[in-house]
Parts: structure tokens; C-alpha cells; sequence
């Protein structure tokens, strides 16, 4: 089901819509500041699960999350005053920060040191859809591991959508994955150079 939302003022009743396929345990396809991203509810195990058989990719690899906004992030990552500075300045924006995990996130997303990687992007679709469902969702690139992410929805519908539950169009997207970065242990450490500006770095 391919689902057009207006990307600037997304529209309530269509993202309610969303957040009900969300609660039911569905798998979409979302547009976030950077490129189109596979989610679902982090709490859903089985829907999880399906997006590593979505992508064909290793379960030991798990995928980050997007919160709703800093307070949100607390439940889920411990977050000293060193992270909380970084992360407000560049938050919402390109970034997945990699932080040591709480207890409430799901043993499939946190990685064997016990780390999770969290994002806000800077896009109203996606953070009206955490808004209204109430928790994260997961974020991972809309492709099959190793290949290219398609920037046109239209495609995506055609090249995933039988995969999945509905695809939200939030129109074309041009740009590069999200930077990653590790602040575990008040340690700034690059992990992956992509969208977000990683020139504040010494």
C-alpha cells in the first residue's frame, strides 16, 4: 500500500493510519532527512525479524532506532553531560549516535557490547510518526544489504512493496545515510562518514 503524505505539514489522519499498521505488528517503508529507511515497532520481535529477512541480512548486526526527541532517547541510552551537549547541537539532524544501552531496549537491537545507535531526524514525517505511536521505531536503510537505496517511493513501492505493509511517500529523496557516531564512554569516535557534517570533530 503506497500512502502519499505531505512531507512539510504531514496530514494526522494519515500518520494515525500509519501508527495503526505500526501497533499491528506491520513493516514500512518511511522517508527520514537523509535516505528512505525499513521500520517497524521496536517491541515487535516478529516484525523485526522480518525486516533481516527483508534485507537478507546478519542478525548479529542490529539496526539503530529513531526517538522522538532528546527526552525520549533517556529510556533507551545512557546519555552522560559530555553526549547531551553533542547531541543537542546536532539533533534533530543526518546522525546516528551509538550510546551504552538501558535495560529497556530489545535484546535484537543491542549489539554485544551492549550499545545501541539512536536517531532524530530531522524530518516531520518521521517524527510525527514516533509522536503518535508513542516509542521508537527501527531505522535501516530501504534495500537489500549491499545495494543501493532507491530515492523515488514510487520504486520502492514497486521494488519492496510486496514486502512490506505500506509504503509512505514523502517524496523524492536525494542524500547519503546518516554520519555515525560513537560517543560511548565520552569518546567521539566516527563509525561511518555519511550525511551528517563530521568537520566539529577533531
Amino acid at each position: 500500500m503506497l500512502l502519499r503524505v505531505n512531507p512539510d505539514n504531514p496530514q494526522p489522519r494519515l500518520i494515525r493510519q500509519v501508527v495503526d499498521c505500526l501497533k499491528q505488528g506491520g513493516v514500512i517503508i518511511y522517508p527520514t532527512d537523509t535516505i528512505y529507511g525499513l521500520g517497524c515497532n521496536i517491541f515487535s520481535k516478529a516484525s523485526v525479524k522480518k525486516i533481516y529477512q527483508i534485507k537478507g541480512r546478519d542478525d548479529k548486526k542490529p539496526f539503530s532506532f529513531i526517538c522522538s526527541d532528546l527526552a525520549d532517547i533517556t529510556n533507551y541510552a545512557k546519555i552522560s553531560n559530555f553526549a547531551f551537549k553533542i547531541m543537542r547541537r546536532h539533533l534533530p539532524g543526518p546522525y546516528t549516535f551509538v550510546l551504552e544501552a538501558t535495560r529497556t531496549v530489545p535484546d535484537l537491537l543491542l549489539t554485544r557490547q551492549k550499545t545501541v545507535g539512536i536517531r532524530i531526524p530531522d524530518n516531520p514525517i518521521t517524527l510525527a510518526i514516533v509522536n503518535e505511536l508513542g516509542h521508537p521505531i527501527v531505522t535501516t536503510s530501504a534495500n537489500f544489504s549491499g545495494e543501493e537505496t532507491p530515492n523515488d517511493p514510487d520504486e520502492l513501492n514497486l521494488f519492496l512493496g510486496n514486502r512490506v505493509d505500506m509504503v509512505v511517500d514523502g517524496g523524492h529523496l536525494f542524500g547519503d545515510p546518516s554520519s555515525v557516531i560513537s560517543l560511548v564512554d565520552d569518546e567521539v569516535t566516527v563509525l561511518r562518514e555519511g550525511a551528517g557534517d563530521i568537520s566539529w570533530i577533531e
